[in-house]
């Protein structure tokens, strides 16, 4: 029995890192007002990018980084539609996720069924060899704890710099912004570009780590989820993560289930971390005015300076 509960802890904590980057920069994409429905395409571009850039050079660093500069570049696809092109966001961003997942395929078509060395654990030293909370905290590869690093690091820069406070109040009057010397437009495509590349990375972390493959469809609906994820987090970084721990504690259900002997059909088991997200979002629908006192004023929002 401990030993599925350290799995299940340890495994919480790898199933939750690819959205614990995508939701990272979505929030900080959501932050600033704009509406990127695109994170599934991103992630599939990270995905690709990340496993044949490190299966060609062997390099798990290059592998990561042009996973976040491939899901960056199809970011600014995006962001040149919403803020130049004045897209409807909505549309733009299904349109850009289709136009990513699409290419992902075109990636990794070579790479279809292949495996790869997962990314090493970080050498934790004494830390590693504690009873239990070793193989649960100090048992994992670098990128999940530069992932943790991340959730702290948004939530610093967002509620307590002037970097912070301008991305916010970018997203809550653009126009006020604006009036007051703010590059509304500057600032918006960064944050696209910022939030493109965690969902690059996140992507990456799917393919290099979690499960150290390249098969088509591989995110899984992963990048809906991170959507979700902010809402369900009310545009804070640290519930977004609890949200995303939470997820990732409900993905691996299904092997702790079937480790238990559990007689559940396992279809059901595998579609359960989406069945309870719809739940967890139509209970927040409830009380809309929750909701409406947290989320940018003008989230979704096309935006263009006055004459």
């Amino acid at each position: 029995m401990l030993d599925s509960l350290i799995f299940l802890l340890a495994g919480t904590l790898a199933a939750a890192t690819p959205l614990l980057f995508a939701a990272m920069g979505e929030a900080v994409v959501e932050k600033a007002g704009v509406l990127n429905l695109s994170i599934e395409g991103m992630m599939a571009i990270g995905a690709a990018t990340g496993f044949a850039v490190t299966t060609a050079s062997g390099s798990y660093i290059g592998g990561f980084a042009m996973a976040a500069l491939g899901s960056a570049i199809l970011s600014s696809v995006f962001a040149i539609l919403v803020l130049f092109f004045l897209a409807n966001q909505v549309a733009a961003g299904l349109a850009v996720g289709i136009l990513g997942l699409g290419f992902s395929v075109l990636i990794g078509k070579n790479h279809e069924g292949q495996t790869i060395k997962a990314i090493s654990d970080l050498d934790m030293g004494y830390l590693a060899e504690l009873p239990f909370f070793g193989d649960v905290l100090f048992s994992h590869d670098p990128m999940l704890y530069v992932g943790i690093g991340l959730i702290f690091l948004v939530w610093w820069v967002l509620s307590h710099t002037r970097l912070g406070l301008i991305i916010r109040a970018v997203g809550e009057s653009p126009d006020a912004a604006s009036a007051i010397g703010y590059p509304v437009i500057l600032i918006r495509f960064l944050a696209i570009l910022f939030g493109g590349a965690m969902a690059g990375l996140g992507g990456a972390y799917l393919t290099l780590s979690y499960t150290p493959l390249w098969a088509e469809g591989l995110v899984a609906g992963r990048g809906w989820i991170v959507v979700a994820l902010v809402v369900f987090g009310m545009w804070r970084p640290l519930r977004i993560a609890v949200g995303a721990y939470l997820f990732g504690a409900v993905s691996l259900l299904e092997l702790f289930i079937q480790g238990q002997s559990y007689s559940i059909p396992s279809q059901l088991l595998s579609a359960l971390p989406y069945i309870i997200t719809i739940v967890i979002l139509v209970i927040m629908s409830r009380n809309p005015r929750l909701i409406r006192l947290n989320h940018p004023a003008s989230l979704g929002q096309s935006w263009h300076r006055s004459a």
